[in-house]
């Protein structure tokens, strides 16, 4: 595998990661106990941590990308295995 693939392929594990824990170690403003500015969702966080939140994103997508490199390199899954229109 390239070097350039590597990256794209992490590249896009990360991404992925850090959309899909956006929801988790979020507390709202009514469970820290502060006040809600006038407008403010209800479900808005009360504060985001960028650079923890990127940090765990990272570790989750390196361990997605090393499963994945791990089965192109040993051929766990292949395409054969998940075609669904030529089983026999």
């Amino acid at each position: 595998m390239k070097l350039t693939s590597i990256i794209a392929i992490y590249f896009l594990c990360f991404v992925a990661s850090a959309f899909f824990l956006l929801p988790f170690g979020v507390k709202t403003t009514e469970e820290v106990g502060g006040e809600s500015v006038p407008g403010q969702a209800e479900s808005a966080p009360h504060q985001f941590d960028l650079k923890r939140h990127l940090i765990r994103a990272a570790i989750v997508a390196a361990i997605f990308f090393a499963l994945f490199y791990a089965n192109w390199a040993f051929g766990w899954i292949t395409p054969d295995d998940i075609d669904l229109y030529h089983r026999v």
